[in-house]
């Protein structure tokens, strides 16, 4: 499997005529992981940049090259670590925070918790009844059975997920919905007329998209159509929690305003803008926005043509749907982060039970917001041709089957160290924010005629008003 044909399988899926193939350059393994890492990453924001083109093309613009180097595709997959302002790298809270991590339980057993916003850390310890101590969480999660705190968990609507060998994984009810679903499901939701813009400098430009997402993946949609020319507005309740890191990488490109769904002059306001959106991004869990009156079939229904892309961690149908989940979990639940452990533990001679290990990399994160943003590009082709609303599916754990699906590169020529910031010559970028000077990767996708760029720098949350401005 290469990342030509990884492209040439999104290609099939997404249900459009075959797209101009980017050349690819440099070849896995480049993590330190024997799965096809960089060449999914390559495949599915070359997808993205692909269907792109061919919607310039369809505006008046010609043939160009495309390009992604299979290096920087991977170091993508951590630009949110490659961030500087003023000169300094830039603190994770997960780094400190011990509700966060994997833990072994009394079955001997793993279990990934992820208190990864301050209301799960909190409830999470409650339900360990433990400290904020590390020594304390593994003690608590030390007399629980793995599958029993997982239920518990799921109970309470908090965020953690045992470790399953992919084997495991595809027994369970959710791996088995899963297993019958592609990476990027597309689906026609209605009807409305042939969408048609005019020429353009960049592919997207004029396309209006609302991004209502938070963390990495469903942001990841956004910034990535927005490298291509899409305005996208950020939409978020103000009391939500965040990660401020998360959203320096991911804001790139956007505004941002703040609204409150659960006010109904706020919701209107949302209404208001969807009606004359082209892009919905959703990447709450699902259901969770359908509670106060925002679902695909809704907006379909009040803005004909709309494009609805929902992200989620564990897939929108079936017994998990309405999980919380992150990075972490996807590669766990799936069996990624067993296969992982056991790898890093035969190279090194252990010869005992490996301890699960995650790949050094949000590689379900990113991969699914390009794939995501693919999905969009797609469907706005197909309005361009037949018209219709649309609806994209992408989720965590279907890039994590995905990527499981492409084969596994020869252990002995894995590499032991990978250093992401080296070898971005030229991929490099600034910009001034209101705390100072920011370094980060720019977009990984060369295209010849309309090179991919963020006009805008991060915005401070909430801070523009609820309104289009190219209208």
């Amino acid at each position: 499997m290469t990342a030509r044909d990884a492209f040439a399988y999104l290609n099939r899926i997404a249900g459009i005529a075959p797209l101009k193939v980017p050349s690819f350059t440099s070849d896995d393994p480049i993590l330190p992981t024997p799965f096809r890492v960089a060449e999914t990453s390559a495949a599915s924001v070359g997808m993205a940049a692909s269907a792109a083109h061919e919607i310039w093309r369809l505006r008046g613009g010609g043939q160009q090259e495309i390009g992604v180097d299979l290096k920087t595709a991977a170091s993508s997959l951590v630009s949110f670590a490659l961030l500087k302002r003023n000169g300094h790298s830039i603190p994770r809270p997960a780094e400190t925070n011990p509700t966060v991590g994997l833990y072994q339980t009394a079955d001997q057993r793993w279990i990934h918790l992820h208190g990864g916003f301050p209301h799960l850390a909190a409830r999470t310890l409650e339900l360990l009844n433990a400290e904020n101590k590390k020594e304390a969480i593994a003690a608590a999660v030390s007399r629980w059975n793995a599958q029993a705190l997982e239920d518990a968990i799921a109970y309470m609507k908090l965020s953690g997920a045992m470790v399953r060998s992919e084997a495991e994984w595809r027994q369970t009810g959710q791996g088995m919905v899963l297993a019958k679903a592609a990476p990027i499901v597309l689906k026609k939701i209605g009807e409305a007329p042939v969408l048609r813009l005019g020429e353009a400098k960049q592919p997207l430009e004029g396309v209006r998209v609302l991004d209502l997402t938070r963390v990495l993946a469903g942001p990841t949609v956004g910034r990535t159509l927005a490298s291509h020319g899409a305005e996208v507005l950020g939409v978020r309740a103000e009391k939500l929690p965040t990660v401020d890191v998360f959203d320096l990488d991911t804001g790139l490109g956007k505004r941002s305003t703040f609204l409150d769904l659960t006010k109904p002059g706020d919701a209107e306001q949302l209404r208001a803008l969807a009606r004359d959106a082209h892009v919905f991004v959703d990447s709450y869990r699902p259901g969770a926005l359908g509670g106060l009156g925002v679902t695909p079939a809704a907006l379909s229904h009040s803005s004909p043509g709309i494009i609805y892309c929902a992200v989620s961690c564990y897939g929108h149908h079936g017994p998990w749907a309405s999980r919380r989940g992150w990075e972490q979990l996807a590669q766990c639940v799936t069996g990624i982060a067993a296969e992982q452990g056991a790898f890093l533990a035969q190279r090194s001679g252990i010869r005992r039970e490996a301890p699960p290990a995650l790949i050094p990399a949000a590689v379900c994160d990113y991969i699914t917001g390009y794939l995501g943003a693919a999905g969009v590009a797609a469907a706005l082709l197909r309005r361009f041709r037949e018209g219709g609303s649309w609806l994209v599916e992408v989720s965590l754990c279907a890039t994590a089957m995905w990527l499981q699906s492409l084969g596994r590169v020869p252990a002995a020529d894995v590499p032991r160290d990978w250093s992401p910031a080296e070898g971005l010559d030229g991929y490099g970028q600034s910009c001034q924010t209101e705390l100072g000077r920011l370094d980060f990767l720019g977009p990984v996708v060369r295209m010849s005629e309309t090179p991919p760029r963020w006009t805008l720098p991060p915005p401070e949350l909430g801070a523009d008003k609820p309104a289009w401005i190219s209208l």
